[in-house]
């Protein structure tokens, strides 16, 4: 039924679990013996998020912020709103911040900031998608799992207005959907 509303598919199922196990592989390397605090920012990176947990060998906890700055149409606003902030204390912890895309970067970049405030020992990000060419923040993903063109995809996770994040596979949404 969904499936009608996909223009075509641009990351597979089968792809998007064979770059997540690799860059599962990479954390567990990077952060061996560090207990990393992995912060999912909501909803779009729950998916993503836990298929990564389980593609990780490492004693980690995890949290959830969730933020708005899109609303229900397809552009940020601009204004960054939290609407869940951290449960843990992450003074000293080293955070991996987890994003399903990396777009205009104005959520992320305030975020890492803002969580920066509270003295992490250190923080990356690890985003699925990074789509460069709508970047309007100076900030970049120290973990990419694929460059994306600008197109408006929705799936594992991405939505539009709610919908299509049950998608197992990233495609791009027919234009009269959202025009």
């Amino acid at each position: 039924m969904l499936e009608k509303d996909i223009d075509r598919v641009f990351f597979s199922a089968e792809e998007l679990q064979d770059r997540v196990r690799e860059l599962g592989a990479r954390i567990t390397k990077d952060y061996e013996g560090k207990d990393p605090l992995f912060v999912g920012v909501l909803k779009g990176s729950f998916v993503f998020m836990a298929d990564l947990m389980r593609a990780v060998d490492l004693y980690c906890d995890i949290d959830f912020m969730a933020v708005s700055s899109y609303g229900s149409g397809t552009t940020t606003t601009g204004a960054v709103k939290i609407n869940k902030d951290l449960t843990y204390n992450v003074e000293g912890r080293h955070i991996i911040l987890i994003e399903d895309i990396l777009d205009s970067g104005v959520t992320l970049s305030y975020l890492k900031k803002y969580i920066e405030a509270r003295k992490p020992a250190s923080i990356r990000i690890c985003t699925l998608l990074d789509k460069p060419a709508r970047r309007k923040a100076d900030i970049s993903a120290d973990y990419v799992g694929f460059e994306c063109p600008d197109a408006f995809i929705v799936g594992y996770g991405l939505d539009y207005a709610e919908r299509y994040r049950n998608l197992p596979y990233i495609g791009v949404l027919k234009s009269e959907i959202y025009a």
